[in-house]
This record gives C-alpha cells, sequence and structure tokens, in this order.
C-alpha cells in the first residue's frame, strides 16, 4: 500500500511540476497587451471616415476591428485590404497604411488579434492563431455588400505578415499579400529570444521550442514562411528594412528565392516600418492595384482558381530544404545568383530596390 501510494505521489508530483513549466512557458512567452493609445485618431482620417466593429472569431470568441470604408461604395463593391498587426501590438498602430489605402479607394479593415488591443482573451496565443484571426477577418468582409469578395488582400506586419502567408498557403480567397519585416523560420526567432534571454539551449532552450510546438498543436517547420510562402499562388510583396535588428534582411532574401511570384521592397528602416514605408506608398497602392485588375480580368473568364490548389502546397512542403533552416551566408550568395534587380518608378525615386525571381528559380 505505502508503495502505491509513493507512486501516486511521485506521478502527481510530476504532473504538477509540467503542470507549472508549462505554465511559465505560457505565461514568458505571452504577448503584452498594448491599449489603443490614440483611437480613431492614429489613422489620420476624421472621426466619420472610420469606426470600430466586433467581429466573430474561433471558438465564440470577439475581434475588435477598425473599419474604413471609402466613399461612393454604394456605386460598385470595392476592393479591400485586411491588415494584421504584429505579435504584442494593435490594429491602432498600423494606423500609418491607413490613409494611402483610403486615397486609393480601397475598404481597410484592421483587426486586433485574439489577446491583442480590445479583442477577447484566449489561454495562449500563436501564429495559427493571428492565422484564423485572419480568415475570421476576411469573411466578415464577404458578408458585406459594398465589398467585392473577388478582390481581396492581406497586409500583415512581423507575426501577422508570417500569419497572412501561412493563410494564403491553404486557401485561395485573397488576389494579394503584403508581407512587413516577416521572417524565415519560427525556430530561428525563438532562439534570439531566448539568446536575449540569456536562456540556454540546451537543455532548457530545446525543451522550450518542443513544448510550444505541442501547445500550439503543430511544428514550426509546418509554419514556417519559407514553407508557406512557396505555396502561395497570389502575388506577394515582401518589405523589408535594410536595417532591421530583429528580423535580419537576409530573411527577406532567403524568402524571395523561394517563390516565383514574390518581389522584394528593400526600405530604410528597421523592423517598424511605420514611417519607413510612407516613401513607398505609391508602390504599395501600385502593387495592389495591378492585383486587384488582375482578379476583375479572371471574374470575366471560366477558370477554377481552386483546382488542384493542394498541389502547390504539397510540392513546397516536399521541396528540398523548404523545412530546414538554411545559413545566411548560403541564402544571401544564393539569392544574389538568381535575382534580377529591377528600378521600378518608385523604387528609383526613394532609393528602394524592386527585386523580381528569375523565372523557374523557385528554390535555393
Amino acid at each position: 500500500m505505502a508503495m502505491i501510494l509513493g507512486t501516486a505521489a511521485t506521478v502527481g508530483g510530476a504532473w504538477a511540476l509540467r503542470r507549472l513549466v508549462h505554465m511559465g512557458i505560457v505565461r514568458g512567452l505571452r504577448a503584452p497587451r498594448v491599449p489603443h493609445a490614440q483611437g480613431p485618431g492614429a489613422f489620420g482620417l476624421s472621426p466619420d471616415q472610420i469606426r470600430e466593429v466586433s467581429i466573430p472569431a474561433a471558438g465564440g470568441k470577439r475581434l475588435s476591428g477598425w473599419w474604413v470604408s471609402p466613399p461612393h461604395t454604394f456605386e460598385r463593391p470595392v476592393p479591400a485590404v485586411l491588415v494584421m498587426h504584429g505579435w504584442g501590438s494593435n490594429a491602432a498602430m498600423m494606423g500609418p497604411v491607413v490613409p494611402p489605402l483610403y486615397a486609393a479607394g480601397f475598404a481597410v479593415l484592421l483587426v486586433d488579434a485574439r489577446c491583442h488591443g480590445h479583442s477577447d482573451d484566449e489561454t495562449f496565443t500563436s501564429m495559427p492563431r493571428f492565422a484564423e484571426d485572419i480568415a475570421s477577418g476576411l469573411a466578415w468582409l464577404r458578408r458585406r455588400p459594398e465589398i467585392d469578395p473577388e478582390r481581396l488582400a492581406l497586409l500583415g506586419h512581423s507575426v501577422g505578415a508570417a500569419a497572412a502567408l501561412l493563410h494564403a498557403a491553404h486557401h485561395d480567397d485573397v488576389r494579394a499579400v503584403v508581407s512587413l519585416s516577416a521572417f524565415a523560420h519560427p525556430t530561428e526567432v525563438m532562439r534570439r529570444f531566448m539568446a536575449e534571454k540569456r536562456i540556454p539551449h540546451s537543455p532548457l532552450g530545446w525543451y522550450v521550442l518542443r513544448h510550444v510546438q505541442k501547445v500550439i498543436g503543430i511544428t514550426f517547420d509546418e509554419i514556417a514562411p519559407l514553407r508557406t510562402l512557396a505555396a502561395v499562388r497570389c502575388p506577394t510583396l515582401l518589405v523589408h528594412g535594410i536595417s532591421d535588428q530583429r528580423v535580419p534582411v537576409e530573411d527577406a532574401y532567403r524568402l524571395m528565392a523561394v517563390s516565383s511570384r514574390a518581389r522584394l521592397l528593400l526600405v530604410e528602416g528597421g523592423h517598424d516600418l511605420s514611417d519607413a514605408l510612407a516613401p513607398h506608398a505609391d508602390t504599395l497602392v501600385k502593387f495592389l492595384r495591378s492585383a486587384f485588375q488582375t482578379a476583375s480580368d479572371d471574374s470575366n473568364t471560366d477558370v477554377d482558381r481552386c483546382a488542384g490548389h493542394q498541389g502547390p502546397l504539397r510540392r513546397a512542403m516536399d521541396a528540398p530544404g523548404a523545412s530546414g533552416v538554411r545559413s545566411v551566408p548560403q541564402a544571401h550568395s544564393a539569392i544574389h545568383s538568381m535575382a534580377v534587380l529591377t528600378a521600378s518608378p518608385a523604387a528609383c525615386s526613394t532609393g528602394g530596390l524592386f527585386m523580381k525571381q528569375q523565372p523557374g528559380r523557385t528554390g535555393l
């Protein structure tokens, strides 16, 4: 009897210890909830041009969002851009992208991911949950009569950018993705974060990485932008600051190398592109207009855009090196050997580089 009780106590103690470790990891990685300091004033528009909305989300949760609809939408449905912030940010902090999109005649929906801004809380959040929230926002947009459901685009920053690529890799419901400061692989991001916190990789860091993947229910390899971008079928604009210290610009080079549909716009700035993006607003708008125009042209054909969609995704997942973490020197050398630099008018006028992948080269 004593042996049974001793075994039960040992098992119970081990379970309690694992539970404590789990809670410590979740709390340690939890994103800070930053309040909307400026409200509607953060978007550079008059109060009557923007309003706060509530969006149904997964698990019965609600997302908070800011809705900007251009005037005269009653004349014909207009395209819309869903904007997703990064980790520990909120919708209002993405405000600088709104004025040029609004001036171009696009509707804009800025969403607070769960556990961020004014949206509902969860036990944890993750890049896949960011992607779920993007899907919820797109469903909300498609229900609005003033929005053309065939002309939707995503714009995300950092984790929001990775989530936008994850959504677009598995769904064929957006016409373009604008990725700001996206990282190449979440394992690298986590390892850099733990190194900053002086957490040794062996054995503690290794355990944290393994545990986080178990909690979110998917491996980092499966959701890494290096893999998902290769499966995205719509045009993608990668925007990256050449002075980004959080996600090095080499990540952008590596990402562009896995997709023939990706273009890279290098800008003078760091990880936060709120100021650096302003001189390139025309390039951003032209990219989206081109994608939306293609959508309008395609709507007059009898093409089934969903046919065979699993093919590119499976090929991307099976591609050599897609799930691995390549060294920066290899990636940097490879991208310069296969990329063509083409200067667009907007890029030339602002000092940016618009990089175009050579046809037929889809891997490092």
